[in-house]
């Protein structure tokens, strides 16, 4: 284990939230946590209005693709953190297991960009979170 806490963020198609995840985690921890995420299965492409709502609070995540659950490096994490209900991921001895159960707009009829507001937001409070315990573990 190295002195770097790490992260993965685990969603179904790794093309919106887990990705949301990993930028903003980026974003509020910098290099002091290694991050990553992954699909339990992975679409083709990172979802447009995941990436154009991040890029609004200065997230960029052009270069980033889907990507599958790698088993050498869930089982090195410190954290694995499922987001909504749909992700599951089969537990492995080693990291601490989270599942976030995100807002979901859709579900009160709110679409489009400004869905995807509203989950980046609920995203980037849970991350700023995690990233404060992180802090607190890593001096």
């Amino acid at each position: 284990m190295s002195d770097t806490p790490g992260v993965l963020f685990v969603c179904v198609k790794n093309g919106g939230k887990s990705q949301m995840a990993a930028g903003l985690m980026r974003r509020a921890a910098g290099d002091s946590v290694e991050v990553h995420s992954a699909g339990t299965k992975p679409s083709g492409t990172v979802n447009a209005l995941s990436a154009e709502a991040l890029l609004e609070v200065g997230v960029d995540l052009s270069g980033e693709q889907p990507k599958p659950i790698d088993p050498e490096l869930l089982s090195r994490m410190d954290y694995v953190i499922t987001l909504g209900n749909e992700a599951h991921v089969e537990p492995v001895d080693g990291p601490t297991f989270e599942n976030w159960n995100t807002d979901e707009p859709s579900e009160r009829g709110i679409d489009g960009i400004e869905r995807m507001r509203l989950v980046r937001d609920d995203i980037a409070s849970r991350v700023e979170e995690l990233a404060s315990r992180l802090r607190g573990t890593n001096g």
